[in-house]
């Protein structure tokens, strides 16, 4: 740690960048590399900062709690053509989630992450404005209120929810509420990387190739339109701390004008109506599975489920996903079909090889409900194999 403040105070910091950004479910900041504008997604950094050991310290300044890339001049907390108009996920209140993010092989300083969502509806929509870009103070203050919205390790039943190796008893980052890397300084060595030991590559970076850092969520009892989540990784070994944001909708069974929190009184004749449930004949939801996976020349993916339309667990039925998108930087396969809104199903992605031989993802099952709002929508489901 000493040599990395000799080069903070020495101007020289950029010479050891962690690099990292969400990429489950699809950020302001994927997306501005997927349209050819960013050519550093992971270059998204805040520095120089104070990232350890009180991961909540830091200001975070024109990063915001979408970020700044000062690389190529993109400032994420505002929307554009390309990046922050429209949601990319739906999701219900309580509802479980993977979600994931993208750490480069060359940029891997270990620490903590953790996902927030703020519940000031005011406080959100000025970072859905694309004629807006809020101000440092706004950005400091939506910041303050994602700090306020974490969303725990520790809500996820049976989610291992350690403590960092790096940190000991009594400092400020010695909590399991945030999620954490593997050891740097101590532990085994595989950092961040060794979240999900995935593959390099198994997510796209532009430095040296990116590797996928997986959890799992539980979505607040919240109801939005449009929101805001956002990602927020410290790095452990140098001072930095890396910001993004992805547009989502957390929908309770319909088209909400309003955007309230769920509410858990005993309902009146009186009350008002914030939602009505679909009961339109004929209604569908467009889902589009997208299901990051690496896979050898030969292999193809299916998606197995407790459905009809999923094979009712049998492999020889279920629908095989499309490698039309898969790249070796990007190996993506992805599958799209209808389904009535509010339809509950479990499923599992499957490999199967040229010679017939099926390989099933870990246990457990994912499971998914369909968002019941009336008329045609389209829903991105991501997902990274496991």
């Amino acid at each position: 740690m000493k040599a990395i403040a000799a080069l903070a105070g020495s101007g020289l910091i950029t010479l050891v960048h962690g690099h990292g950004y969400l990429t489950i479910p699809t950020s302001r900041t994927r997306q501005g590399a997927e349209s050819g504008k960013d050519t550093c997604p992971e270059c998204t950094i805040l520095e120089p900062v104070t990232a350890w050991p009180d991961v909540d310290e830091a200001k975070v300044g024109r990063s915001g709690p979408c970020g700044y890339n000062a690389r190529v001049s993109f400032d994420y907390n505002q929307p554009s053509a390309d990046w922050g108009n429209k949601v990319v996920a739906t999701y219900s209140p309580g509802q479980v989630v993977d979600v994931e993010w993208c750490v480069d092989h060359n940029g891997d300083h270990g620490g903590m992450f953790a996902y927030r969502i703020c519940q000031d509806q005011a406080i959100v929509d000025k970072f859905l404005d694309p004629d807006y870009l809020p101000t440092e103070e706004e950005k400091q203050a939506a910041e303050d209120c994602f700090e306020k919205g974490l969303l725990p390790c520790t809500d996820v039943d049976g989610q291992d929810c350690g403590y960092n190796p790096d940190c000991t008893e009594g400092q400020a980052c010695y909590r399991n509420d945030w999620f954490t890397c593997n050891g740097f300084e101590h532990g085994d060595q595989t950092k961040c990387q060794g979240v999900d030991k995935a593959e390099l590559n198994s997510c796209f970076t532009t430095i040296a190739g990116g590797y996928t850092v997986t959890k799992k969520i539980k979505i607040p009892d919240y109801v939005s339109n449009h929101t805001l989540l956002s990602f927020k990784w410290n790095s452990f070994q140098t001072p930095q701390v890396y910001l993004s944001c992805a547009d989502i909708a957390i929908s309770d069974g319909g088209s909400a004008s309003t955007t309230t929190r769920r509410s858990t009184a005993t309902s009146s004749s009186t009350a008002p109506t914030t939602s009505t449930t679909c009961t339109a004949a004929g209604s569908s939801v467009k889902l589009t599975f997208n299901q990051a996976v690496v896979t050898t020349y030969g292999e193809t993916i299916k998606l197995v489920g407790s459905i009809p339309e999923l094979g009712s667990w049998n492999v020889a039925a279920a629908p095989t996903l499309s490698a039309a998108k898969y790249t070796a930087a990007k190996p993506l396969w992805t599958l799209s079909l209808s389904l009535a809104p509010g339809r509950k199903f479990e499923y599992k992605f499957v490999k199967v090889s040229s010679n017939g031989a099926v390989t099933w993802e870990n246990d457990p099952n994912r499971s998914y409900t369909v968002p019941n709002t009336c008329g045609s929508t389209e829903t991105a489901v991501e997902g990274t194999w496991r």
